[in-house]
């Protein structure tokens, strides 16, 4: 599935796509809960890029517990983006967030962040040297002390322990015993268009990508979550 193909299918999504997520709420929530702690020492005004960010949950959450920090929020779909422009005003911190339709590499000069969250974003980059291009153009927009929190969905297709993973995965989201074909449809859909990827592998491409070695705090079924400082390196 291209860029184009993708947008599409969030853009078709947008309208109900904060109900659907709230049927899986429990596994951002803990993300979001430890997200909030590893922020905690920015600066009171810290600046913080939210990258692919659908209809806001992260930046939402990060508005509420400190209300000095500022928003750049970039996202390719434009219903989803207005989604997340539209919850902004109702719960009072648009006044913080600064919104751009499209990818990270064309956003405009906006000044350094202080961090970037990046989440179930990366996995859509199938070419591993792209999405290390997709994770170096969020350094070169932080400031040299800048740091990352991403996370995607992860696992070695190989294992055992991604089989079992799959079949709570595919049961969570249909809140029942998912049909037989079910699994197998949910696989084979993965296959095409999501790259999932051993969490050694992840990790890999984001340091390619400019960081230092990633830390895994999270982990919720196949989604993982890492922690990264921005490389003295990178450009």
């Amino acid at each position: 599935m291209d860029q184009a193909e993708l947008k599409a299918v969030f853009d078709r999504q947008a309208a109900g796509y904060a109900a659907q997520q709230q049927k899986i709420a429990p596994v951002h929530e803990g993300l979001y809960f430890q997200l909030q702690w590893l922020l905690a020492d920015l600066p009171q005004t810290a600046r913080i890029l939210c990258v692919g960010l659908g209809a806001g949950a992260e930046l939402a959450y990060l508005a509420h517990r400190f209300p000095h920090w500022q928003f750049t929020a970039v996202e390719p779909s434009g219903a989803m983006l207005e989604v997340c422009r539209q919850r902004a005003e109702q719960e009072g911190f648009i006044s913080r967030c600064t919104f751009y339709q499209g990818y990270v590499e064309s956003l405009p000069d906006v000044g350094p962040q202080d961090a970037a969250t990046c989440f179930m974003v990366s996995q859509f980059i199938l070419d591993p040297s792209l999405r290390s291009q997709f994770f170096a153009g969020i350094a070169a927009r932080l400031k040299p002390t800048g740091i990352l929190v991403s996370a995607d969905l992860c696992s070695d297709l190989a294992s055992t322990e991604y089989q079992v993973l799959l079949k709570a995965w595919v049961s969570m989201l249909q809140g029942a015993k998912a049909p037989a074909d079910a699994i197998e449809r949910t696989h084979s859909a993965w296959q095409k268009d999501v790259a999932i990827l051993p969490p050694e592998a992840v990790k890999a491409l984001i340091r390619r990508g400019g960081f230092d070695a990633p830390v895994q705090f999270y982990q919720a079924g196949l989604v993982h979550a890492w922690f990264a400082a921005r490389s003295a390196g990178a450009v």
